[in-house]
């Protein structure tokens, strides 16, 4: 025991020696050690994620903040409090219920309280934030929320399936959560999302101003991926070995020709119909739409009025409508430089049924036209009150004033039940196309470009 005890001791003493003359190393050595492993800790998620794990970096054109960002990155990094099944139900994802109070100006909605958002913070009500005009957030609790309206809107919640993001990029419950971002005068340049599940890539999203910006980004390396609805650009990396492109229908958008229902000529229908029947088919460019209404959408309802390509049935509308005007078949048609070539053609095929038309490109919303050709994106949900309702001068884009087309939408936001709304919304479809404020071209190809 004697020599047991005496080993321990100088062993003691040799390391109290130890501990004295290296004290100043060996406590620099643990600081930098504990700096080292929280760093490694902290950083080694992205350092393997950038050199071991498969990487996407994404190339989209436009200017973006942190509170104005593409939906397709608001929905990888967090949900809404609501979403819409295939079948047009609401359904809750960061909602657990909801109540309608006050004879359907408050809807009162209680959150999920198992729920946090990406900085480890509890979610509650009190960092939700939403902009609507005529509506007004207040929070009861922590997990319950009001939203107060000026006047009942049965459909209310269809609103609330925009993903419920907090300052700066925090979301909840999501894919993804972002890991860093850039700004340039508050403006996005790029964020780098990691995933939270396993076997998903690290996505990196670039923005550029324009579409020459983001093909060039492409031929030089900087982006592995992009979209684009301009077939020529997919057409010229075709033939590139390490490139693939797939085709797609964007049916969140369609082409539309725009008609300005009060113009002395295009108020009469038969006008409207006319030029419709001399619209080729642009079939190279998208798939045909059939109304304002989108295939994807539970309301969608194609026996409808088709206006197929036909010249002399045009021409004979056209003659119809103004034989009695004289020289009022001089229409200025505007449109976008992206949709130039397109309503260049469109053009030339009005003018071949006797039409004069003066075509105008221009980089903003014009105050007023006669023709109106653009992409448009319609709703989610079938309500389509704000476009085409004659009491919504802003939005209201044709000035259309239909008194069955005021009613069905109005009806249609008056009831939540969907088969009643499916039927409400096959008649506003089959009386739009008999009335044709506008004309529905197509849904555009949408061409993917990618690194093998």
């Amino acid at each position: 025991m004697t020599a047991v005890y005496k080993k321990l001791r100088h062993y003691y003493w040799l390391l109290s020696v130890f501990f004295k003359k290296n004290a100043r190393f060996l406590t620099i050595s643990f600081i930098v050690g504990f700096f080292l492993i929280f760093i490694f800790i902290n950083v080694f998620p992205l350092f393997n994620a950038l050199f071991f794990q498969k990487t996407e970096i994404i190339g989209l054109v436009g200017n973006y903040s942190l509170r104005s960002l593409p939906l397709e990155i608001a929905q990888e990094i967090s949900n809404p409090l609501v979403t819409i099944d295939q079948k047009g139900e609401i359904k809750p994802v960061l909602a657990n219920s909801w109540e309608v109070l006050n004879e359907g100006k408050v809807y009162r909605f209680h959150l999920k309280t198992d729920l946090y958002w990406t900085d480890k913070k509890k979610f509650t009500a009190d960092d939700i934030e939403y902009n609507f005009q005529d509506v007004k957030t207040s929070v009861v609790d922590d997990y319950t929320l009001d939203f107060k309206l000026n006047e009942p809107l049965i459909i209310f919640p269809v609103y609330l399936t925009k993903p419920v993001i907090k300052n700066p990029l925090i979301g909840v419950g999501p894919i993804y959560s972002v890991q860093s971002y850039k700004l340039d005068k508050n403006i996005l340049t790029t964020i780098h999302l990691t995933p939270n599940k396993d076997g998903l890539p690290l996505r990196i999203y670039r923005f550029y101003h324009s579409e020459d910006d983001l093909i060039s980004a492409y031929k030089k390396g900087e982006i592995t991926f992009f979209k684009t609805s301009n077939r020529t650009v997919a057409d010229v990396f075709s033939s590139w070995n390490n490139t693939q492109i797939k085709r797609d229908i964007d049916y969140s958008q369609m082409l539309t020709l725009f008609f300005n229902s009060e113009s002395d000529i295009l108020k009469e229908r038969d006008f409207r119909k006319g030029i419709a029947h001399a619209v080729p088919s642009f079939s190279e460019y998208g798939a045909p739409a059939r109304s304002p209404i989108p295939p994807t959408s539970w309301a969608y309802y194609d026996n409808v009025k088709e206006y197929t390509p036909n010249k002399e049935r045009a021409a004979s509308l056209l003659e119809d409508a103004t034989k009695d005007v004289t020289d009022s078949a001089r229409l200025t048609l505007y449109t976008f430089f992206d949709y130039a070539d397109i309503a260049e053609e469109l053009k030339k095929n009005l003018e071949e049924v006797g039409l004069k038309i003066n075509l105008k490109v221009t980089s903003y919303l014009p105050s007023s036209f006669d023709m109106l050709l653009t992409v448009w994106n319609p709703p989610v949900d079938p309500d389509q009150y704000f476009f085409w309702h004659s009491t919504q001068k802003q939005t209201n884009l044709t000035k259309l004033s239909n008194v069955k087309v005021d009613l069905l939408l109005e009806q249609g936001r008056r009831i939540i039940n969907t088969k009643q709304r499916k039927s409400i919304y096959q008649d506003f479809q089959k009386t739009m196309m008999e009335e044709l404020p506008a004309y529905f071209i197509y849904h555009p190809f949408s061409y993917s470009v990618s690194r093998k």
